[in-house]
């Protein structure tokens, strides 16, 4: 079957092909911007959506700029599932930047409307030679970016060209006609927005339309309201299987798009009208040639104001949304799984470097309390313990290997994407830190442990001036791990010194213990000799954690300028110091 067929000397298949070509050349820059942009970006979207969550308005501001960098309003709202999932932000803080997202997005529709078509493929060539030449990483991705730019606006410019010869054919034209009205339209708008997962890239497909003159700023309108819908679905998809409070953010965001949709049905005339004043016009022009010098940038001026008026209109009901979300999707407890799972980890992250490597430094900080807990309940049980006491003392190494597991898969899963030099070497240290906070809790499980079960097998008993000198010794490292944690969490270098600087009083502690167990070695007591090689067993062991804790307060104080961190404000950290 030919594919290609004439209608009135208009060729469909050839404006089939050249428009999707055109589509998919969009979409394509699109996703390699949006792509090089998280790269170089990542880390401060993850400064600005942690900083600016205080209250509704800063959330506004962060929802769009951070739109604004990725360009993308999905991506955002994807990105708020996955912080309200790692229980990062709640419900209540992601609200204004969900609000804000919409209005971010509208910057790639502003830029969209200037008519720079013609020299699209500048960009590109530009953007081509930085990524040939370039030597710095961060330097070839604004390559890939600008070459993004280049072919959204080459892919806009055949767009444009392929709907010129549609101005002539009557059934298209009467097709548009009909989009005029306003829930035919907004249903189109919806449906293509859904299908491709891009609001941009529809209202995109809509302005070169009307750059022809093809499409009405009423239609036009009602397109852009079905794209404001059809693009919460990507979020809505990135909610399954999600917590409740996550389910409860992307239901939020459709309904919320939904809403302001049909609060602004009614006056699609009156929205038409507004946007023409203050958009520049033609009136020297008249027919289809005004609509194509008017309505592309009048339709993207709509879709600003469309999401700016929402946002003022919604803003101060962010606590009856709440309420509603309460109540339509109630929130239920959640029970502890048998093995620790990560709770930061979100593969939709993998994509944004930055924003991913700072989740492994979360999940650290959770890996790190797990041992610290260990570190704290290993020698109660191992001088005074039963064998139940040690055996639930082993067990808990079940979850940090657990833990382990899963921080060492997602970053071998993070390796893989092209990475910043800054972001390698980081990754790098994780997984270092990692592996040292897995060799604590195999040390208590196996080496401690085992002391402890010696002791039982034994019936060793030790003196109160030993269990003394044992206990200072002890407090001492594990003050050591938990500070050496708390100095990864919370990247500070001053910690990370206390820690390494401690060699000195663990070492005088540790001697100390050896000398008084010398000192005891001729007491007469039973088993002696098994009693001092297991209080000697148990002061070596315990300088070895101390060990695999200067290691990590070593790798966290070498960090380049060290790994500018941000203290989230939901989960500060779970360690404490002292």
């Amino acid at each position: 079957m030919n594919l290609i067929f004439a209608s009135e000397n208009v060729e469909i298949g050839t404006i089939l092909v050249q428009l999707f070509g055109g589509l998919a050349l969009f979409l394509f820059g699109m996703d390699q911007m949006t792509d090089a942009l998280k790269v170089v970006a990542g880390s401060r979207m993850k400064d600005l959506l942690a900083k600016l969550t205080a209250n509704r308005f800063s959330g506004v501001f962060a929802g769009t700029v951070v739109t604004a960098i990725i360009q993308s309003s999905s991506a955002t709202t994807v990105l708020l599932v996955g912080f309200i999932s790692a229980g990062l932000m709640t419900l209540r803080q992601s609200i204004g930047v969900m609000m804000g997202a919409g209005i971010g997005t509208t910057l790639t529709v502003q830029i969209i409307a200037f008519k720079i078509t013609h020299y699209a493929l500048v960009p590109v060539a530009i953007g081509f030679v930085m990524m040939a030449v370039a030597r710095r990483k961060t330097v070839q991705q604004y390559g890939v970016m600008l070459m993004g730019l280049g072919l959204i606006f080459f892919g806009m410019s055949l767009m444009s060209d392929a709907t010129r010869p549609l101005r002539s054919y009557q059934p298209f034209i009467d097709l548009m006609d009909k989009l005029e009205s306003p829930l035919l339209g907004i249903l189109v708008g919806t449906f293509f927005t859904a299908l491709i997962q891009s609001s941009a890239a529809t209202i995109g497909v809509v302005i070169a339309l009307a750059s022809q003159g093809l499409l009405t700023l009423e239609a036009g309108i009602a397109l852009t309201f079905g794209a404001n819908i059809g693009t919460t679905i990507t979020a809505l998809l990135a909610s399954i299987g999600q917590p409740r409070e996550a389910v409860q953010s992307a239901v939020l965001h459709t309904l919320y798009r939904t809403a302001g949709v049909i609060i602004w049905l009614p006056f699609v005339g009156e929205l038409a009208t507004a946007v023409r004043v203050i958009s520049p016009g033609y009136p020297e022009l008249e027919g289809a040639a005004r609509i194509a010098a008017e309505a592309p940038r009048q339709i993207a001026n709509a879709h600003t104001v469309f999401n700016v008026g929402n946002m003022l209109v919604f803003i101060w009901f962010v606590d009856p949304l709440v309420r509603l979300m309460n109540w339509l999707i109630p929130l239920k407890p959640v029970s502890e799984p048998a093995v620790m799972r990560p709770k930061y980890l979100d593969m939709s992250l993998i994509e944004t470097p930055g924003l991913a490597l700072d989740r492994v430094r979360l999940e650290l900080g959770r890996l790190g309390n797990l041992s610290s807990e260990m570190v704290r309940a290993a020698l109660p049980s191992i001088i005074d313990g039963s064998q139940e006491d040690l055996a639930n003392l082993a067990a808990m190494d079940d979850n940090v290997d657990a833990l382990h597991g899963s921080i060492v898969t997602y970053l071998g899963r993070l390796s893989q994407e092209d990475l910043l030099s800054r972001e390698a070497a980081q990754l790098s240290d994780y997984l270092a830190i990692a592996n040292n906070i897995e060799n604590i809790g195999d040390m208590i499980e196996t080496n401690l442990v085992e002391a402890g079960s010696e002791r039982l097998r034994q019936n060793v008993q030790m003196s109160q001036s030993t269990q003394e000198v044992l206990r200072a010794l002890h407090q001492k490292v594990a003050w050591s791990v938990e500070t050496a944690m708390k100095a990864v969490v919370d990247a500070d270098r001053d910690l990370a010194e206390q820690v390494m600087a401690a060699k000195l009083d663990v070492n005088r502690l540790a001697n100390n213990a050896s000398r008084h167990l010398a000192d005891r070695l001729a007491a007469d007591e039973p088993n002696r000799l098994a009693t001092f090689r297991i209080e000697t067993e148990i002061i070596e062991y315990l300088k070895r954690v101390y060990y695999f804790a200067k290691r990590i307060a070593k790798i966290t104080d070498d960090a380049d300028l060290v790994y500018r961190q941000v203290r989230l404000n939901p989960v500060k950290s779970e360690l404490p110091v002292g």
